[in-house]
């Protein structure tokens, strides 16, 4: 079995290392959808994306630049960078990981910053179907004015279908963080958030395609208020290096 799934992570290897860079970008309805209290405007957010495995484990990372400031400038800049290492035979893999970003405040000359979490964990990469499937199980330190210590679980999938013409993926994640983040210095606990975006896309050529991707969050407040389910799907294209 290890050896089968092993193999089903070489071929997703070597069948995406000519589309381990793409480009894409998004019509973010939100305002539209859940108003002033969720966003002021609807705005693009562009997504670069590179997944890169190696002999020795593999690299993703992406950024997403919001448009979202004044005059449609960019108003927030996240990223996530992982690297997973390959021990041998041992079917899990090291994983480290590393999220945060920058912002500013609409309307303001102010700006913040999206708070750093540092992840270190184990994942364990599989086949079910036509879907190439990873997941991962992380410590996570959230480095808040009062560090948080916390765990977080993570599924990706990968499928193309319909003889290359759709393609299929996204995420999901569950963590937990102090209620004191959000709450106030004297909240006491943890909470647990949800957040996936699963993505569709029809392939035009190999190279460009159109789709949606459907953020779906449960008490995600870095952007929503508290305690609230959200799904904002948007419109959007890509372009594969």
């Amino acid at each position: 079995m290890l050896r089968k799934i092993l193999l089903a992570v070489a071929i997703l290897c070597a069948t995406g290392a000519s589309q381990s860079q793409n480009l894409q970008l998004h019509f973010d309805p939100r305002n539209s959808l859940y108003g002033d209290g969720v966003s002021t405007s609807n705005y693009l957010t562009a997504t670069f994306e590179m997944f890169k495995p190696d002999k020795w484990g593999s690299t993703f990372m992406f950024a997403d630049v919001d448009l979202n400031f004044n005059k449609k400038n960019i108003g927030l800049v996240y990223t996530e960078i992982a690297r997973e290492f390959k021990v041998g035979d041992f079917p899990l893999m090291p994983h480290l990981e590393y999220n945060g970003g920058l912002g500013l405040v609409k309307g303001t000359d102010i700006g913040f910053s999206i708070p750093s979490s540092y992840l270190a964990g184990f994942g364990y990469p599989f086949q079910l179907g036509n879907f190439f499937m990873s997941t991962y199980v992380a410590y996570k330190l959230n480095a808040f004015q009062q560090v948080s210590h916390d765990a977080q679980w993570t599924v990706t999938w990968n499928a193309t279908i319909a003889g290359g013409k759709l393609s299929l993926g996204g995420f999901l994640d569950l963590w937990t963080e102090d209620k004191s983040f959000t709450e106030g210095a004297d909240a006491t606990g943890k909470k647990m958030v949800f957040l996936s975006e699963p993505q569709f896309w029809y392939n035009i050529t190999p190279q460009f395609a159109l789709g949606s991707e459907v953020e779906l969050s449960y008490n995600f407040v870095n952007k929503f208020s508290e305690s609230k389910f959200y799904a904002i799907p948007t419109l959007a294209t890509k372009w594969i290096f």
